[in-house]
């Protein structure tokens, strides 16, 4: 019963396919667009992701992080555009931690060329799925204009936020859905190569304009370009219904960004091609029907992007549902049953709290990192990592740099974090002087106090 059919060749998808084909299942994926390989660029979409510890050590376990690196460049921190024409470089974690840009497109054929080396893994193109037999375990799908249907062992529904996959799912009884839209959208964006490809701006870093209520980030491309996402509101004073002729689009940006501008000579004809997308958050359980229909990735649990996490957490849904394979397969049988109520178990929890991490980030990527009490706590915070680096991690760095630790984890210990913070910075003795002996009594008090809750979870 090992006959797998794949809803979706996006990231997810095409991971997943080699995971099982090296698993010995037989698979096929359907996926809606044309071949990939014949294209770099996701029309629509950010070409741009952020590639974590989590999506490399998934990567990893196939054989294809170092081919990866070689596509991916390594930010350190991010670099933080002030209003004022400042500049000012924020380190993500320890030395030598970063997070790599990498091009969706890419990324995505690397993990498509993988299945050649698997006879067992087939991919279908131009064809959508229409619906889903639940009760029967069939696909009705159409390709080119001609419907046909499949009657796989198992589906597993890895086509998006959107998903025909979860849709079918939705009108079964005692199936939880909810979809969350921010009330900001994006819009992709960019700054081209210098001369002989050079960067414009520091090639190393994820570079942020926050301005409250929204910003703009960009992110480093191989041949120097970058790729820049303008995050804003629909609706209100600063919004997307206000820019709408090139007067009002050069005015705004002249205003919130002037040092952006002059490298964005493509600025107007970008606006007014590319398409304004919402940011939505999608939670659903269970993630399966039975133990023959599946949902993976941001089928099951969409996020907005502000925590980078999007596709590492989807990376990481296919390691962990391989581990349980693996942990549930004899005599090359799987108990699907056991692997399916497994993977719900471990990570709905963990897609609860990634949702959660990724909104809350996004206040602090358009506001607080420009923010002098937040600068502080991170000078705090790195002082504590490296005088007690076996008892205190902050938050960030448990959901980006380490992959031994659940997202609800972290998340439980970010908490924690935020509480005991928040009452160390009212006390009189964080003041500008950072160095002083009450002030080392008061983090020595924060981190027993830390040791002791968070040995309790």
């Amino acid at each position: 019963m090992n006959d797998i059919a794949i809803v979706g060749g996006g990231l997810v998808g095409s991971l997943l396919s080699v995971y099982l084909a090296k698993q010995g299942c037989n698979v096929t994926v359907y996926e809606r667009r044309a071949n990939m390989r014949n294209r770099t660029v996701d029309g629509g979409r950010s070409i741009n992701l952020a590639l974590s510890n989590r999506g490399w050590r998934a990567l990893d376990a196939v054989g294809m992080s170092e081919k990866i690196r070689k596509i991916a460049i390594p930010m350190e921190g991010r670099m933080i555009h002030q209003e004022d024409g400042r500049v000012q470089f924020q380190p993500y974690g320890q030395k030598g931690e970063a997070i790599y840009s990498v091009s969706r497109g890419v990324l995505n054929n690397e993990l498509d060329k993988a299945t050649d080396d698997h006879p067992n893994v087939d991919y279908v193109y131009d064809c959508k799925c229409t619906n889903v037999d639940l009760d029967n375990n069939v696909l009705y799908l159409n390709k080119n204009g001609e419907d046909f249907t499949v009657n796989p062992d198992i589906i597993i529904g890895a086509d998006g936020a959107f998903s025909a996959v979860r849709r079918s799912m939705q009108f079964k009884k005692r199936f939880n859905y909810q979809q969350h839209f921010l009330p900001h959208a994006y819009k992709e964006l960019s700054i081209p190569a210098g001369e002989n490809g050079s960067w414009q701006l520091q090639k190393n870093a994820l570079h942020i304009w926050p301005r409250r209520s929204f910003m703009l980030i960009a992110l480093p491309n191989l041949d120097g370009s970058f790729t820049c996402t303008l995050f804003l509101s629909y609706e209100g004073e600063d919004a997307f219904e206000n820019l709408t002729d090139e007067a009002s689009v050069k005015q705004f940006f002249e205003t919130e960004f002037p040092d952006a501008v002059p490298l964005m000579p493509t600025l107007i004809e970008d606006f007014f091609s590319n398409p304004t997308d919402a940011l939505v958050t999608i939670r659903c359980a269970p993630w399966n029907y039975g133990n023959k229909v599946m949902l993976m990735g941001d089928a099951s649990h969409a996020i907005v992007p502000f925590y980078g996490q999007g596709m590492n957490s989807g990376f990481e849904d296919c390691r962990v549902f391989n581990e349980l394979v693996e942990a549930n397969k004899q005599n090359g049988n799987i108990d699907w049953t056991t692997v399916f109520s497994s993977f719900n178990d471990l990570r709905i929890p963990d897609a609860e709290a990634i949702a959660d991490l990724a909104l809350k980030n996004f206040i602090e990527m358009r506001d607080s990192v420009a923010d002098q009490s937040f600068l502080l706590r991170k000078k705090i915070e790195k002082h504590i990592q490296n005088k007690y680096p076996d008892v205190f991690t902050p938050a960030y760095a448990l959901v980006t740099f380490r992959d031994d630790v659940r997202y609800s984890k972290a998340k439980r210990r970010g908490e924690i974090q935020d509480e005991l913070f928040s009452q160390l910075l009212k006390k009189d003795v964080v003041a500008e002087k950072f160095e002083n002996d009450n002030l080392q009594k008061e983090i020595e008090a924060l981190v027993d106090k830390y040791k002791e809750l968070t040995e309790q979870m």
